[in-house]
């Protein structure tokens, strides 16, 4: 089986799904990497914030990250090679880099996420 490795940019959490506005992509990253798990994938997920010694441990991702900057994040690796930088794999390119059926992954149910706009203070 693979391993996929994803260095994300520096977020409030582990997986950037908190807070009262969820980014839908971050979402959706999250519920494929634990269906991956499941499936029996190897999956590690860093974050900038809180591990930023997983970054300079890696050669290639230190070395992203010295030409392109932060642009270079989200990184995802497959078998210790970048497969993607700048923005996460869709279901589809997951499927194809892992060997895995995209039913494997694919959520049951469409999620919808709304961005709250209420103001400055938060959600009503």
């Amino acid at each position: 089986m693979s391993k996929m490795t994803i260095f994300d940019p520096a977020m409030c959490c582990s997986t950037g799904v908190c807070g009262p506005s969820v980014d839908p992509e971050l979402l959706r990253v999250a519920a494929v990497l634990e269906d991956l798990k499941k499936s029996g994938i190897e999956v590690v997920r860093h974050n900038l914030s809180s591990e930023p010694q997983a970054f300079m441990r890696s050669e290639t991702v230190a070395h992203a990250l010295n030409e392109k900057g932060i642009k270079a994040l989200p990184i995802t690796m497959v078998d210790g090679k970048i497969v993607k930088s700048g923005r996460y794999p869709t279901n589809e390119e997951l499927s194809h880099l892992l060997g895995v059926s995209v039913d494997k992954i694919e959520p049951a149910t469409k999620v919808k996420v709304n961005k709250c706009s209420c103001g400055p203070k938060g959600c009503c």
